[in-house]
């Protein structure tokens, strides 16, 4: 069978197509303590440094092994770019939303006219661009953001919920305008270089809204997304966390290539729930990436190895405090690995 680059071997097999072993990927947050302390690049000022967040995510490879780049490290940047409050981070903690910036469609038409080279949009879009020009013949370029759903509640803070439940007309125009921004954004990241999108949608999990409300609410957003980077030939891959077995069918409608399963979801289960889709997932990356150890990741990869996983890597957001050596061995076992 022939070989492949890294960037030739994920665009295969996130399109079912034949490959000559898995890729070694990983499409949510990847950076940790002991990359930054190789690279010489750190939390909190690789959020918000091009730079900086290009040199860190580069460390994922240079460092650790992951056949691909990815950027940026958290989900706030969006929601700060809309006029959220957002408290900090540190050398350990990711940035988080404080505070909401909507709380009515007059709030909403003040954010119309935004410009996607200002703030740290434009820092994330600047840092795919270095990481392109560098690796992007080589390495998959993966552009990371948080999906409608969730930049929807960051917008309109407590409230969304609330106005969920109750069908005010706040929800679909601020989810149209969030997706329309998501469309937007991906199409500039292409541009920039990335080849491949994750969209990160935490609080469209089954767990929270269930399956009626994430059919009304979330697949047609998230569907947006994935059509326009189908038209582009850009891979999406989506993740949500909790227990999402029941909903895979219908997530699987929103036509990304790939949906991201967290470690409370049986891979095995999941592979009968979808159709098109491929899974992803899902070591645990805190009882076993961040406190196991290289025997205990190598046992844990083998099951879901032998469940049928579509490509092997961490469950969701790398623990900063991950061991190098953790992370390494999860990779050594998908690059082991024929389909």
């Amino acid at each position: 069978m022939a070989k492949y680059t890294p960037k030739e071997r994920l665009y295969r097999a996130l399109r079912k197509q034949q490959v000559d072993r898995m890729p070694a990927v990983c499409f949510t947050q990847t950076a940790t303590v002991e990359q930054m302390e190789a690279c010489g690049a750190y939390w909190p000022e690789a959020h918000a440094d091009a730079e900086k967040m290009a040199t860190l995510a580069e460390a994922a490879h240079t460092v650790v092994g992951f056949e691909a780049v990815r950027v940026p490290f958290d989900i706030t940047a969006e929601a700060e770019f809309f006029g959220c409050g957002i408290k900090a981070g540190d050398l350990k903690q990711q940035p988080s939303v404080i505070k909401p910036s909507v709380k009515n469609l007059e709030d909403l038409d003040k954010l119309k006219n935004y410009n996607l080279k200002e703030g740290r949009i434009a820092v994330v879009l600047e840092a795919v661009k270095i990481l392109s020009e560098k690796y992007g013949k080589e390495l998959p370029i993966i552009g990371s953001m948080i999906g409608p759903f969730s930049l929807a509640q960051h917008i309109n803070g407590d409230a969304w919920f609330g106005n969920l439940f109750t069908g005010e007309e706040i929800v679909p125009a601020l989810l149209d305008f969030c997706s329309d921004f998501n469309v937007a954004y991906a199409k500039a990241m292409v541009e920039n270089g990335a080849d491949t999108i994750a969209i990160i949608d935490p609080t469209a999990s089954y767990e929270l809204i269930g399956g009626e409300f994430y059919e009304k609410y979330a697949l047609p957003y998230q569907k947006k997304i994935a059509d326009a980077m189908k038209e582009l030939d850009v891979a999406t891959v989506l993740h949500i966390c909790g227990n999402t077995t029941n909903g895979l069918g219908i997530m699987d409608k929103t036509g990304v290539n790939g949906i991201s399963v967290d470690q409370k979801v049986d891979v095995k289960t999941a592979t009968g729930n979808v159709k098109d889709a491929i899974i992803v997932g899902n070591l645990d990356p805190v009882a076993v990436l961040w406190n196991g150890t290289p025997e205990e990741i190598e046992e844990a990869s083998k099951k879901v190895l032998e469940a049928g996983v579509g490509l092997l890597t961490v469950g969701c957001g790398t623990v900063s405090m991950t061991p190098t050596v953790n992370l390494q061995k999860m990779i050594e076992c998908a690059k082991n690995h024929t389909y």
